[in-house]
């Protein structure tokens, strides 16, 4: 009764708008290049804007969710490294598995499901762990998804060309100079209405993109990334939860938020640069309806008394 409990209340809504992308990719066969742009270009920075100037959090306490989400980065890529070593794969696969393992889908995957799980704190830690994510996804993200067929400034001029890295760096200057722009009703009510329309919008973006995704791989390649990404990410994140100083519920929703499938980003990424698109989107899929499972067993698990104790 308790997985039932959570998935329904939780996980169902995502997996019904998820459905919704799917089944309209189906019948209209719809254009997952323009809902991309759509997505990289317009509702990631307003959202991120948004969040960023309207944050009631202390900024001690926000680097703190960023530096443990980067450890979180960092770990993935290192253990995803050594599992391409051991199971041979080959380079390019290799920078895709990094991608697929490192990013998960904290944003219109995981702002709606900590807001249905924990709605005091799960969505105030998850803005930092999406700010985060956009950061890493746009900068080092960019480097794996295109690096491999760049050199120098080449490299990095992608990087430059994103818009979320820059719209995070305004919205800090806006509440650092204490810009009034909440009260711009001709700036500030357009960001709210895009601001609210990310998680609907970018849910139906996963089920087009699940939709379209071949899903024809290697069986042992993507095993491996899907234990990396659903089991690796909460291991590591409960081992540095007590180094941050996360206790209790803060505890239990990073350690939720490092459990998320793969960012769909990291297979729009692939498709934008022409990279290992087809490992990627399988990862995505795969890891989406595994993680149906694998985040509800988690969040009934830590919900319970005795093991939330133990945080």
């Amino acid at each position: 009764m308790l997985l039932w409990s959570v998935f329904s209340q939780i996980l169902l809504p995502i997996l019904v708008l998820t459905g919704c992308g799917w089944v309209l990719d189906r019948i209209f066969r719809l254009e997952l290049g323009t809902l991309v742009k759509l997505n990289f270009y317009l509702f990631v920075p307003c959202f991120l804007f948004h969040e960023v100037v309207r944050s009631s959090l202390q900024a001690g306490f926000a680097v703190r969710v960023m530096v443990f989400t980067g450890c979180i980065l960092a770990s993935m890529f290192l253990l995803s490294a050594v599992v391409a070593r051991v199971a041979g794969y080959e380079r390019a696969q290799r920078r895709a598995l990094q991608l697929a393992t490192m990013f998960y889908n904290s944003g219109n995957y995981g702002v709606p499901l900590m807001a249905l799980a924990f709605p005091t704190t799960g969505p105030v830690l998850q803005v930092f762990v999406v700010l985060t994510q956009n950061i890493g996804m746009f900068t080092v993200g960019l480097f794996l998804a295109s690096g491999s067929g760049q050199t120098g400034w080449r490299t990095v001029l992608p990087m430059l060309k994103q818009i979320s890295p820059w719209t995070v760096v305004l919205a800090l200057g806006v509440r650092a100079y204490g810009l009034p722009v909440m009260e711009w009703r001709w700036f500030w009510v357009p960001v709210e209405y895009i601001h609210n329309g990310l998680v609907g919008f970018a849910l139906v973006t996963l089920g087009v993109q699940l939709s379209q995704t071949r899903v024809r791989q290697n069986m042992k390649h993507l095993s491996w990334a899907l234990g990396v990404r659903l089991l690796g990410g909460p291991v590591v994140a409960a081992l540095l939860c007590g180094s941050f100083g996360f206790r209790g519920e803060e505890a239990v929703v990073m350690i939720i938020s490092a459990a998320f499938p793969t960012a769909v980003n990291t297979a729009l990424l692939a498709h934008e640069f022409k990279a290992d698109s087809d490992f990627a989107a399988a990862v995505v899929f795969y890891s989406t309806l595994a993680s149906m499972f694998t985040v509800t067993c988690l969040i009934a698990v830590l919900r319970l008394p005795e093991v939330l104790a133990m945080f």
